[in-house]
């Protein structure tokens, strides 16, 4: 289909123009130019700074379902990603009502304004349920975001572009999204009116060393909550470089991108770390690397999970928990091998959402029980990952809920 879809009676300050020709007129709002990216929809009511800085993002216009975004301004308190500098995250957003002053006491910003720092070119004014349904319906389109506050545009360019886009299959983004170097990791989770704490790591209990292929900062806080020194390390750090810090446990981070892109350079590493008897555990990108390792398959999904509310039943409770998500690829159930279990499912469509390794301190998750601000239903997962550490060290269980 071609068309062109005049959603809103100004005269356009942006487009959005997908591969297939389709155009959708909007107000610029944010960054101006264009970029190349793969278009999905978040159907979170909050949390729209984190959205935005989640590493995962990377290469994706992010549409929010939700018609109000921005009443509370940005602060420099919720960003995920840990070089914010770099602008990791979404590179282009649309919201259907225009941004409002911000109303909450903790703002420093103007979301337009903070949008402009981080290069995130957006466009609103336009009718985000129907696009929403037209992914449900086609599935997550490659496109071109474009503002220009002048409304010059060469649409047969923009149409051409979005048409050559390769898109996220087949892309490698994780040594875009890691922070490329060693650190280490003290900062513990906000409370209310007081913000982040410190741990010391000298007094810290365990050490957990990340791989970071595009990690958000509220997994590690969590793990920094938990008494944990944590050490990050680049994407592209070997077996070697990880044992050789000698640590307790080893997290395998979320990230952007085509799993197995990723996993040319990570599978083998992941295959050597599992060997050990170190446990393991991986969030989202990790979990599905971690399934790569294991001998299963990953998949490109029709229109991902993006969004607070979705309903995960785990299999190892029988408990229903809503959680975080924000994938485009999914491990294939039906490819797991022999002696991996899965944990973990999808109540909206079936698919993959946890795994583990029978007999093994081995296990991961499809979404994200670190979100915040929320919800927490799956916080139990980090302590259930600490407790595979302390049994390691003789040490006793901690409740995980």
């Amino acid at each position: 289909m071609t068309a062109t879809l005049p959603w809103t009676t100004e005269k356009p300050t942006a487009l959005l123009v997908l591969a297939d020709g389709t155009v959708i007129e909007g107000k610029g709002i944010g960054a101006t130019g264009k970029v190349q990216a793969e278009v999905c929809f978040n159907t979170a009511l909050t949390g729209y700074e984190e959205i935005l800085t989640d590493p995962s993002y990377l290469d994706q216009i992010v549409t929010f379902t939700f018609p109000h975004i921005g009443n509370v301004g940005t602060n420099d308190e919720d960003i995920e990603d840990l070089t914010p500098a770099a602008r990791h995250g979404a590179v282009g957003v649309i919201f259907k009502a225009d941004i409002t002053d911000p109303s909450s006491y903790r703002a420093v910003r103007h979301l337009d304004a903070w949008l402009k720092a981080r290069g995130i070119i957006g466009m609103c004014g336009i009718d985000t349920r129907a696009l929403t349904a037209w992914i449900r319906q086609n599935g997550m389109p490659n496109a071109v975001i474009a503002h220009d506050p002048s409304s010059v545009f060469d649409l047969e360019t923009l149409r051409a572009e979005a048409k050559a886009w390769s898109g996220l299959v087949g892309l490698d983004l994780a040594k875009a999204a890691t922070s490329g170097q060693s650190s280490q990791w003290t900062q513990t989770p906000w409370i209310w009116n007081e913000g982040y704490g410190e741990l010391d790591p000298n007094a810290a209990k365990f050490h957990i060393v990340c791989m970071d292929y595009g990690v958000k900062r509220n997994i590690l806080r969590l793990f920094s909550g938990l008494d944990c020194k944590v050490t990050v390390l680049p994407a592209t750090a070997s077996a070697d470089d990880v044992l050789g810090l000698k640590p307790d446990g080893i997290f395998l981070s979320n990230g952007p991108g085509d799993p197995a892109a990723t996993g040319e350079y990570a599978v083998p590493v992941i295959k050597e770390l599992i060997k050990t008897d170190i446990p393991v555990f991986g969030i989202c990108l990790g979990h599905q690397m971690l399934g790569l390792a294991l001998g299963a398959k990953t998949a490109k999904m029709h229109q991902g999970h993006h969004g607070a509310n979705h309903p995960v039943k785990d299999y190892t409770t029988g408990k229903v928990e809503i959680v975080s998500m924000n994938h485009g690829f999914a491990v294939d159930t039906n490819s797991l091998p022999e002696g991996v279990e899965e944990t973990h499912v999808s109540l909206f469509d079936g698919s993959n959402c946890g795994l583990r390794v029978a007999g093994r301190p081995v296990f991961s998750v499809q979404h994200h029980p670190e979100a915040s601000p929320g919800p927490q239903d799956s916080h139990y997962l980090f302590r259930r990952f600490i407790n595979l550490v302390r049994e390691k060290k003789g040490e006793p269980a901690i409740a995980e809920r």
